[in-house]
């Protein structure tokens, strides 16, 4: 065999595309986010999510692997949290997508995606919002005050015509900035509230925080409310009273999933997989005073799913640019 020949009989070698947290920041938005997570939720319905992989690098340090596969995507989604990152002027949460070639298994892609990975989340909660709460759903309530809930409260206000949001937080100070970020944003007036007031006049209750118990009584749950817990994906973790759930329909990402790392760990009935409520094979709301819950623990596929769409983007960016 010639030389030439022995060449000709290789697979081509592709060279695997680095997209850098910087660039993934610039191209994410709020839409690409949204049709992203519509993507990956109706893939859910035939695609492959496998169990989550939980690690830990010191006593405050951990990481989490999750993997999946569908259609032409195959990968995983490795994301940290290094609380000691602060001390050295870098963000404590990282996120990355690493996809794989699906003909060879191959390196195809790596996508650096914290800030992203944000939006991403906020978009599974858009995407509940918009499939499960009431049309007419006008007042918005978000417990948790931190990075994340802000997506939260930018990506509901994107699917529902919401005139009023409540902060509830645990510190007065930081909730009133927090609502004062909110109307910068949006536009929307916002204020800092009580647990109580604000659970009690939501239409959207939305619990961003990182709790290990109820964030409010269940009695304060009015009928029509739509709740998205955005905070438990691991043991132990849980923002809802459980008393919640005899009076709720539950929807959640992955039922095994949620069962076992995400709010409904503490539930006694399995709840409906979204993507099944988005392909007809489920009921979602019946009735308007229906009380809603959508747990989001987060799955593989949302992250392939993004990373496929800001590598396009990427891609169409980077030839309109040559």
């Amino acid at each position: 065999m010639t030389d030439n020949a022995f060449r000709a009989t290789r697979p081509p070698v592709n060279v695997p595309i680095l997209i850098t947290e910087s660039v993934s920041a610039s191209l994410i938005d709020e839409e690409l986010a949204l049709q992203a997570a519509r993507e990956a939720f109706l893939a859910s319905t035939t695609g492959a999510a496998f169990p989550v992989v939980i690690g830990h690098r010191a006593p405050a340090n951990r990481f989490t692997l999750k993997s999946g596969s569908a259609g032409d995507l195959v990968g995983v989604k490795i994301g940290s949290f290094w609380p000691d990152n602060d001390q050295i002027g870098i963000p404590r949460h990282s996120s990355t997508i690493v996809l794989l070639d699906p003909a060879t298994g191959r390196l195809a892609a790596v996508v650096e995606a914290a800030t992203a990975n944000s939006y991403r989340t906020a978009a599974a909660d858009a995407l509940a919002v918009e499939t499960l709460a009431r049309p007419d759903a006008h007042t918005l309530t978000v417990i948790g005050t931190g990075n994340q809930a802000l997506y939260e409260v930018r990506a509901v206000t994107r699917v529902r015509p919401i005139q009023q949001v409540f902060v509830v937080g645990r510190r007065p100070g930081v909730a009133r900035d927090f609502a004062q970020d909110v109307t910068a944003y949006t536009g929307l007036p916002a204020e800092p509230a009580e647990t109580r007031t604000a659970v009690t006049a939501a239409d959207i209750v939305v619990t961003a925080t990182t709790s290990r118990e109820p964030l409010f009584d269940a009695a304060w749950i009015a009928p029509g409310t739509h709740i998205s817990a955005m905070g438990a994906d691991g043991p132990g973790k849980q923002e809802l009273p459980p008393e919640l759930y005899d009076r709720a329909r539950l929807f959640c990402d992955l039922p095994e999933q949620s069962r076992t790392i995400g709010e409904f760990q503490h539930a006694r009935t399995t709840p409906t997989a979204l993507g099944a409520v988005l392909t007809a094979a489920a009921e979602g709301r019946r009735a308007p005073e229906d009380i809603t819950v959508f747990d989001s623990s987060g799955f593989a596929l949302q992250d392939l799913t993004l990373a496929a769409a800001l590598l396009r983007r990427y891609t169409y960016d980077t030839q309109e640019n040559s």
